[in-house]
């Protein structure tokens, strides 16, 4: 046996003497957060990988057939190429196809008369067992004629493309890949192109059951280890920097075989000093702490804020102007969850939420945003910190089934640091059914405490 050879087998030798992931019971959603979770078991890459087939067949088989005839679209053309994987494409690969190659061209097709949706590729190597391959190069050796050719035989009378100059998320198709196609396309059939924009938000938003199962554990696990972070495990009051934390964060996925979604924030509010203390500065007794925290796994993403409060020696909790700061901020989150509605805009939910929250004398700032495959995810949003009023990406409607990142911060002077004006930010992820809001594993209510000793 070679040497390469022998580091191979011990390799794989290693990883198939790990032990099974203990199999915990289910977490459900629940409203109420827990103080200290444990991390969940982690499962290992092949049950992910058969996790993330079964959900991405689940929402082939559930989703798409139903937007596209929400939409009045009767075909759909999806195009990325090798490490340039538009997002809703990127979406649709499975777990062992990691991207796109060369250059894969996806197609949906409704026939009507309530017959399936046909899902096909037009790609030299296929794709997976979702999409059935109709390309023969041997036959047909240019891949767009392919296309043409296909795309003429079903005749649709609506051709959708993903362009969108708002959404990220429906802008995937581009000018090369859209002349490339147009000139392929018999000029009848050219007349007939419209924007996707509809169907791309409506893939990525919508929440399946499967994953809702799945959701309240992925996020479990995040709350698992802010809650290691914001502890004397990590934090010394008096050495550790707020920097220092957020290299934790990154290490501690590492070691736990997960992803960020975006680097994690710590920051630190002081009595007497201006603003959010970050990077180099150290964490002290007195601190009201704050951290913005998101992990990716089985595809899901979650993002989370929370604030911690390191208690002075002899302090037992920490001042009231303190929780009553979260609290306030609980009751915009009340407040705005509750005038979510099926076909309501964005901008409608921010107006409303803003409007009653000032009028109980509260001073917030809102800007919720969907979640899932993305961590800023597809959908309306809800205000934007740099924006209260009415924005485009805020007219979008509001739909059963999605998830959603319920961000927001009140401000408040409190007493105990002479009237020094506060940032409570609080950031839980939520479902959201067409009937009401729920939080997935709960919202921070009380402040984590840290003791200033050991």
């Amino acid at each position: 046996m070679t040497g390469r050879r022998m580091i191979e087998a011990a390799l794989v030798g290693a990883v198939l003497a790990l032990p099974a992931p203990t199999r915990a019971a289910p977490i459900t959603m629940s409203d109420t957060e827990q103080a200290a979770p444990s991390v969940p078991p982690i499962l290992p890459a092949r049950e992910r990988a058969e996790i993330e087939n079964r959900i991405l067949a689940e929402r082939l088989d559930r989703i798409v057939p139903a937007i596209m005839r929400a939409e009045g679209i009767d075909l759909w053309l999806l195009v990325a190429r090798e490490y340039f994987e538009e997002p809703v494409v990127a979406s649709m690969l499975d777990a062992t196809s990691m991207h796109a190659r060369r250059r894969t061209i996806l197609i949906f097709h409704d026939p009507g008369d309530g017959k399936p949706v046909e899902r096909l590729t037009v790609s030299r190597y296929g794709l997976g067992t979702q999409f059935a391959a109709t390309w023969d190069p041997a036959q047909q050796p240019d891949q767009w004629q392919a296309v043409a050719e296909l795309i003429a035989a079903r005749n649709p009378a609506r051709i959708a493309v993903n362009s969108s100059d708002l959404y990220q998320f429906a802008d995937g198709m581009t000018v090369s890949q859209y002349d490339k196609f147009t000139a392929a396309l018999p000029a009848a059939l050219r007349q007939r192109i419209v924007s996707a924009e509809g169907l791309a938000i409506r893939w990525l938003e919508t929440r399946t059951p499967t994953e809702m199962e799945l959701y309240p554990a992925i996020v479990r696990t995040a709350h698992a280890v802010i809650a290691e972070a914001f502890s004397r495990k990590v934090i010394t009051p008096g050495v550790t920097t707020a920097e220092q934390v957020q290299w934790w964060y990154r290490d501690r996925l590492l070691q736990l075989g997960l992803d960020p979604w975006f680097h994690p924030s710590v920051g630190i509010q002081r009595q007497g000093a201006k603003g959010m203390l970050e990077g180099a500065e150290i964490i002290q007794p007195g601190d009201l702490l704050w951290t913005d925290f998101g992990i990716r796994y089985l595809r899901l993403n979650t993002d989370t804020q929370h604030l911690a409060y390191v208690l002075k020696p002899g302090e037992t909790e920490a001042p009231a102007g303190l929780r009553q700061g979260l609290a306030n901020s609980n009751r915009v989150q009340d407040i705005l969850t509750r005038h979510f509605r099926v076909e309501r805009s964005g901008n409608e939910v921010l107006a409303l939420a803003r409007a009653e929250a000032l009028a109980s004398g509260l001073d917030p700032s809102i800007y919720s945003h969907p979640i899932g495959l993305h961590g800023h995810g597809a959908g309306p949003s809800i205000g934007f910190w740099d924006n209260q009023n009415a924005d485009p990406r805020g007219a979008g409607q509001i739909r059963a089934d999605t998830a959603w990142s319920i961000e927001l911060t009140s401000y408040a002077a409190v007493p105990e640091w002479g009237g020094q004006r506060v940032d409570f930010r609080a950031e839980e992820n939520a479902f959201f059914d067409g009937q009401r809001v729920r939080y997935i594993d709960g919202r921070q209510t009380s402040l984590t405490l840290i003791p200033s000793t050991p």
